[in-house]
């Protein structure tokens, strides 16, 4: 720990990106944690882990931690890449240091051998494991980061399609994080897990038919890959107080799982800190962890565990299907100065439409699950007599609107509590 404190103090001359490589290891513990539940490794010889943007290799060491820890004859090789020197440096001098070889000569080369698979680069633009997958992937690459300097490679690699690490689209360029996703998903195995943490942005950002709302259909519909998301207590990280999630993805779902995907609200789940680190005044505790992990594990709708009062998490089931919408074109007439509808006549087929008045046009999202007729029926044309759908518009969206499913109404203050402290801050004011 006073090592980790060290780095995120010598992080901070990056400015902007300061500690954007760290990530401390309760919220770590919690991810391998998810990773391995449910996990029998006793008869398994080795693992494959990878971390995309290890920064000093943190999440690699407590990877390998865990799984010795069900079975410490398990050999588990360790890759990893880091566009940071420095962070580089330090990782694979980490990955030497610790492991003891009693001088034995094979055993030091085995070290370095595994050491050459811990890389320096951009992830992004320059993909050092290449044709490589993975039982295990964890990571935390940073969020709200352009990716403008890699976008002649991304782009690149976005026309291969399906041979490419971006086959279903590109977020907007200001946030590279669900790059960092499709890098990960093309490297799991057919059997593989990964944990990732990303922003709230990732859950929301981008229109129908957008790259970013593509990437969500991509592990929702055409796949069925993603299999929860944990949002984390505000003021967990040493660099950031905002909302982080942790987003689980498996590719072989059991089959209770298919078709779903758990959210899991733990923005209560944290004991405060006696003292801040940072922007860290919250530890994700061992009791936490063993809540949390329990509401992944059991997987029901609507359970809480914990006690509202204090410590508690809670977790919530949904089709793959309750995040997707259609997004509509309702259109108006346009109407000349008499208040007459004006029409426009088919050259070939003499048929009369109505012409759409831009100044009205609208639209409306509508859940992959409602009928759009009926929708359409009931919510826009009592509104909207003359309003017509235009057919030809219409898009596909995906979105995962957390915040919402867990809203809390809270009542808000009275009137009269309210005027009382404007008084009171007036008289102060006034004095």
């Amino acid at each position: 720990y006073i090592f980790e404190d060290l780095i995120r103090r010598f992080s901070e001359s990056y400015g902007d990106n300061a500690g954007a490589h760290f990530t401390s290891r309760d919220i770590i513990y919690l991810m391998t944690d998810i990773l391995l539940n449910g996990k029998d490794l006793s008869n398994t010889t080795e693992v494959s882990v990878y971390d995309m943007a290890m920064g000093t290799s943190q999440m690699l060491t407590c990877m390998e931690e865990r799984i010795h820890e069900k079975n410490e004859k398990t050999h588990v090789i360790c890759y990893g890449q880091e566009i940071n020197e420095q962070t580089f440096a330090i990782a694979k001098a980490d990955i030497l240091i610790r492991n003891s070889t009693n001088g034995d000569e094979k055993k030091i080369q085995k070290l370095v051998d595994e050491a050459e698979n811990l890389h320096w680069g951009d992830t992004l633009s320059d993909d050092k494991c290449k044709g490589r997958t993975f039982q295990y992937i964890i990571s935390n690459p940073p969020f709200g980061i352009e990716w403008k300097r890699e976008q002649k490679e991304v782009e690149a690699e976005f026309k291969k399609g399906a041979l490419g690490r971006f086959e279903p689209g590109l977020p907007k360029i200001s946030d590279s994080q669900q790059l960092f996703v499709l890098n990960g998903l093309s490297k799991l195995e057919e059997n593989g897990k990964m944990a990732i943490i990303q922003n709230g942005s990732a859950m929301f950002t981008g229109d129908a038919a957008s790259g970013s709302s593509e990437i969500r259909r991509y592990f929702l519909e055409t796949h069925d890959w993603l299999e929860a998301i944990i949002q984390l207590p505000n003021d967990s990280f040493m660099n950031t107080g905002i909302s982080t999630y942790i987003w689980v993805f498996n590719k072989s779902k059991p089959k209770a799982r298919a078709g779903k995907v758990q959210l899991i609200d733990a923005s209560h789940c944290f004991e405060q800190r006696r003292k801040s680190i940072g922007n860290k005044r919250n530890d994700i505790s061992d009791k936490c962890v063993k809540l949390i992990v329990k509401a992944y594990a059991e997987f029901k709708n609507g359970e809480i565990y914990g006690s509202k009062d204090g410590i508690y998490c809670q977790s919530r089931i949904f089709d793959c299907s309750d995040f997707g919408y259609h997004k509509v074109v309702v259109e108006r007439p346009l109407r000349d100065e008499k208040g007459e509808i004006v029409y426009t006549t088919d050259k070939k087929t003499k048929q009369k439409t109505p012409q759409a008045n831009k100044d009205l046009r609208d639209t409306e999202n509508i859940p992959l699950k409602e009928d759009i007729q009926e929708y359409f029926r009931r919510e826009v044309l009592p509104y909207a007599p003359d309003a017509w759908i235009d057919e030809s518009a219409t898009k596909i969206g995906y979105e995962i609107p957390m915040t919402r499913y867990f809203y809390e109404y809270a009542e808000p203050e009275s009137i009269e509590t309210i005027e009382g402290r404007i008084s009171d801050l007036e008289k102060k004011i006034a004095d």
